[in-house]
């Protein structure tokens, strides 16, 4: 059986620090498990590991996508099933990490994605409801029906918020419901480390992280992005790009663009907690509890 490390938690928690150190003393490869990642010019405001962080460890499923392209669970599925073959054919042990927990689910315990084409007439509907009623009303219909999929699915992401009430509406079953019905035994011989630190500790680092972003260089990103004809795709949606965007075609200030960010990063840091440990079979290691170096010894200890 295939093997592969994972290494979850929420937005700015320091996966990418751990997940750096730990490569390079197993000698091994880092696969994103960050479904914006993938975008090319994304890079501030993803958190994406740069060039020099990577301190030469081979990072893959970065920059693969252009932002006006789709990128669906199952295409992400399918390219990281076959980089984690290709390690392993290479005598290692890849480190699968990120905070797109349904990404990483499906590669795990690899999920049959239906090839059922999409229902139109219901699409359709649904997406003149939200030009009528809004994202937020279709946001609390889908909490009513399966709040297993909105607490997941932010209310600005209008695609797989339509996608998930298209499949209700066509099948009469849940997204999560569908979900329930994959694989139960996994793909691969695995470990799931997850960092998680107390709430007040990790929202300070968010709004830090948010500050840092600013300072190099997030608007200009966003600006790029927007001249290239990318503002209303669905990668610009993403938390740190859709709240700048006001701010540049001047509809809001600064201090309330960066407020926005700073809210709503620790919105889906709260969301992610809720879905890990519902989720996924989780080894959690508290960075508050003990020093840095100390965790990390114990962690390859664990893995040992």
């Amino acid at each position: 059986m295939e093997k592969v490390i994972v290494i979850v938690g929420p937005t700015a928690v320091g996966k990418t620090r751990l997940s750096i150190d730990l490569a390079k003393k197993m000698q091994t490869e880092i696969i994103s498990g960050d479904a914006m990642q993938v975008y090319k010019g994304m890079d501030i405001g993803t958190g994406k590991v740069t060039e020099k962080e990577m301190s030469g460890v081979p990072h893959h499923m970065l920059n693969i996508k252009e932002p006006n392209e789709t990128f669906s669970v199952a295409e992400y599925q399918k390219e990281v099933q076959q980089t984690i073959t290709a390690i392993n054919q290479q005598d290692k042990t890849p480190l699968l990490v990120g905070g797109s927990g349904l990404y990483i689910q499906a590669v795990l315990y690899d999920y049959i994605f239906s090839e059922r084409k999409r229902d139109i007439e219901i699409t359709q509907s649904l997406e003149a409801r939200i030009k009528t009623e809004g994202n937020v009303v279709l946001h609390e219909e889908l909490m009513a029906i399966d709040p297993d999929q909105a607490l997941k699915i932010h209310p600005n992401n209008t695609h797989r918020l339509i996608r998930a009430l298209e499949v209700y509406q066509s099948t009469g079953k849940t997204l999560s419901e569908v979900y329930a019905d994959q694989n139960d035994q996994p793909k691969y011989d695995h470990h799931i480390i997850g960092l998680e630190m107390d709430r007040e500790t990790l929202y300070n680092q968010i709004n830090h992280r948010v500050d840092q972003m600013i300072e190099h260089g997030l608007i200009a990103e966003v600006e790029a992005l927007c001249r290239l004809g990318y503002e209303d795709t669905q990668a610009m949606k993403a938390i740190g790009y859709k709240e700048i965007i006001p701010y540049i075609k001047n509809e809001t200030d600064l201090d309330t663009a960066v407020q926005l960010v700073k809210r709503n990063s620790r919105r889906y840091a709260k969301r992610q907690y809720t879905w890990f440990k519902n989720k996924m079979n989780i080894k959690w290691y508290n960075l508050n509890n003990e020093k840095y170096a100390k965790i990390v010894h114990k962690i390859i200890a664990d893995i040992k």
